[in-house]
């Protein structure tokens, strides 16, 4: 055996070593996050309440230009997710609601539990797949793609998500552009809309 492969499987052994060391690690969130998640808590204050989230318990009205409602279970609300590489949401649709164009950082499934949407991701040729779901459909959407979601039904839509990373991020182009802090001139520049109805989506975003 050459120094080589003496070297992947010192490595090989190292690495499940260190996968067999804990059990779980329950994030503690007031402690500083890493690039792996945050810090463990103490295992002896850990309680099976820590491994339960009730967020997505009852009805979510939703509140936003959007018509939508997004509940998140991120490892920053849910510590048991921390090190994990796995989170969930909820989304809950008005009629004629939407999720609109965004990304995260990972891989997302849907499941649709009520209603009827239209969703969808857009690829880097610039191709759209989507499809209308109903109930019980499940659909996919790669990792770091732009993607949406839409409720053609006639009444309130629900779903679920799972995303693979634990702090996969949310990013919404609208949000992007619109709700922070780029000035107006580059907006209409980089979107090709008219000062007009850039200054409008600010204006609905309270940031003109």
């Amino acid at each position: 055996m050459n120094n080589l492969s003496y070297f992947v499987v010192f490595c090989l052994l190292a690495t499940l070593s260190h996968a067999i060391e804990i059990d779980f690690c329950v994030g503690d969130p007031s402690l500083p996050r890493g690039p792996q998640g945050y810090g463990c808590k103490d295992p002896a204050k850990v309680t099976t309440d820590d491994f339960v989230y009730t967020g997505f318990r009852g009805e979510k009205t939703p509140n936003n230009v959007f018509g939508n409602n997004v509940t998140l279970a991120f490892s920053d609300v849910f510590p048991a997710f921390n090190g994990l590489g796995i989170s969930m949401a909820r989304l809950d649709f008005a009629v004629g609601g939407v999720i609109p164009v965004h990304s995260h950082r990972t891989s997302e499934v849907l499941i649709l539990v009520k209603g009827s949407i239209i969703a969808g991701f857009i690829d880097t040729n610039n191709t759209a797949y989507y499809k209308r779901l109903e109930v019980g459909d499940v659909m996919v959407f790669p990792q770091a793609m732009l993607h949406f979601q839409i409720n053609v039904g006639k009444t309130p839509a629900t779903a679920f998500v799972s995303l693979n990373g634990a702090n996969p991020a949310l990013q919404l182009t609208p949000t992007a552009l619109f709700a922070g802090n780029l000035p107006a001139d580059i907006a209409q520049k980089i979107t090709l809309l008219s000062q007009k109805e850039v200054m409008r989506m600010k204006r609905l975003f309270g940031t003109s």
